[in-house]
């Protein structure tokens, strides 16, 4: 559970763009934490300075008097002679569009989806805490587990719903579930989420 302290911003509002729709408990705000996305600016920026870096060589070899690389030449004479509609000129821009997209939603979206952000603290409301969904499920499995009939249980924890099944082996699979319910509705709010997620449960009788 990552804590974080946010250092004392200058009076203004907050712009609209740091925070998620829905992220408000008693008039205080939850942002959710942005993700660096190393990999994918060091992947981005390496294609960029390679392609770049051979250009440039190849710029000054053709200034000092050399013919231009092969791979240059092969390139600007199918870009010329190609027309519109060629197969490869619309498989290259729609690579390109998706590429681009894709670039795009990452730099508009938080990402860190596996962080449940948390309700701030009485009188911090710079200070960010995170819980991975991975530790809230099993803290749910343990509280299901603890219910009168349950033999089995799986969790599963997504931003917006609890997905909980659980094996019977004794009592009325009615009576589970509605007991297995509340068990997990009272677990959810000691996790203190800034955004609870509906809880949806599935009982089935085992009898081995």
């Amino acid at each position: 559970m990552p804590l974080t302290k946010e250092p004392d911003p200058p009076e203004r509002d907050v712009s609209p763009f740091d925070l998620t729709a829905g992220e408000r408990d008693g008039g205080r705000r939850t942002r959710r934490t942005w993700s660096a996305r190393r990999v994918t600016a060091a992947s981005v920026a390496a294609v960029i300075l390679v392609a770049a870096v051979a250009t440039l060589v190849d710029v000054i070899a053709v200034r000092a008097g050399r013919p231009a690389a092969a791979w240059r030449r092969h390139l600007a004479d199918e870009l010329a002679t190609r027309p519109v509609d060629d197969v490869w000129m619309l498989t290259g821009a729609a690579v390109a569009a998706v590429v681009g997209v894709w670039l795009i939603v990452l730099a508009l979206t938080p990402g860190q989806r596996r962080w449940l952000p948390l309700r701030p603290p009485a009188g911090c409301p710079r200070v960010r805490a995170f819980l991975d969904r991975g530790g809230a499920a099993v803290l749910l499995r343990d509280a299901a587990m603890r219910v009168p009939g349950v033999g089995a249980a799986h969790v599963l924890v997504g931003r917006h719903r609890i997905k909980a099944r659980a094996d019977v082996r004794f009592r009325e699979p009615r009576q589970v579930k509605e007991d297995l319910t509340a068990v997990l509705d009272e677990e959810r709010g000691r996790l203190t989420l800034a955004r609870p997620p509906r809880i949806a449960v599935r009982t089935r009788r085992r009898t081995r």
